[in-house]
């Protein structure tokens, strides 16, 4: 196959073009030329402008879209809302559109979404055919998707990985919670008993690889480990790799006044979601448990 990849760099996309490339497949990146890494083959685009190659995405067989601006912040600024919401909204319109206009069309566009979608859902139980929620996220993740349309209209297969945090010892959730965690500082963030879904990398690595292989999978498809469980779990469930105590939450008062939003909707709100249409289609996860997950996550280099 030969395989377009945007966010090529991230973390999942980093990981996705050198599993493709070690099985033999052509990937050929999108890069941005303000990033300085363009390199022989690679098609040039500016998501912010609309500028795009269009000469290198024709004859592709898939497109992956994965470029976005991360949602970690001590605080979300004006400015970080912005960049949030143009980088996967614009971005997305503008391989849309470019894609949807190609002679030589993909036989399937996959783009990242986020279990953001749901917003602050409680104990509800959550699948692909669940509303989106209230919020900045939830409102985000709306337009994210609705801007894959002129693909879909264009009659190629549309699959949108509603991503849930990744597990990985560079993953953002990992990296942060880490240190106070080893300091003895690790707590759960208020009551704890919301839930917090999350996906080891290297099954969002095999959930992309069968939405572009599995001709019936289109539409979302929420990619989070079928374990489900509370922050408070997820917390003692670290602080026991690391041999560490967690025995006190941090009031959410003390993180709404300190991180605001961000603290509301990213490490307060809870979404129990069941990765449904992957159990349905046999997927069967390398990770389906987040104590070796985070146990390998974890592991010294």
């Amino acid at each position: 196959m030969r395989v377009a990849v945007s966010g090529s760099t991230g973390l999942v996309g980093a990981a996705l073009v050198a599993d493709l490339r070690s099985d033999g497949h052509e990937v050929v990146r999108l890069v941005r030329p303000a990033t300085g890494g363009v390199a022989p083959g690679d098609i040039r685009w500016d998501p912010q402008t609309g500028d795009i190659d269009r000469s290198g995405l024709e004859g592709t067989d898939a497109v992956v879209h994965l470029a976005g601006e991360t949602i970690s912040a001590l605080r979300w600024t004006a400015e970080k809302r912005r960049r949030i919401r143009e980088s996967r909204v614009r971005g997305t319109e503008t391989l849309a559109r470019a894609i949807a206009g190609l002679s030589r069309k993909p036989t399937v566009f996959v783009c990242a979404g986020a279990t953001g979608y749901y917003g602050d859902r409680g104990d509800e139980v959550l699948d692909e055919a669940s509303s989106p929620g209230q919020g900045f996220l939830p409102g985000v993740s709306v337009e994210w998707e609705a801007a894959t349309r002129p693909v879909a209209d264009a009659g190629i297969r549309v699959a949108i990985a509603r991503l849930a945090p990744i597990i990985d010892a560079r993953s953002p959730v990992v990296a942060r919670m880490r240190l106070p965690v080893m300091l003895g500082l690790g707590g759960w963030f208020g009551s704890g008993g919301h839930f917090w879904p999350w996906v080891d990398l290297a099954d969002v690595i095999g959930a992309i690889r069968l939405a572009i292989t599995r001709e019936t999978l289109s539409g979302p498809i929420v990619v989070a480990a079928p374990e489900t469980v509370t922050n408070r779990e997820f917390v003692k469930t670290m602080a026991r790799e690391l041999r560490r105590p967690a025995i006190l939450p941090i009031p959410s008062p003390m993180l709404t006044v300190a991180l605001g939003e961000f603290a509301r909707e990213a490490l307060l709100s809870s979404q129990r979601v069941i990765p449904r249409r992957l159990l349905d289609a046999g997927y069967e996860f390398q990770q389906p448990k987040l104590a070796p997950a985070l146990r390998a996550a974890l592991r010294p280099a």
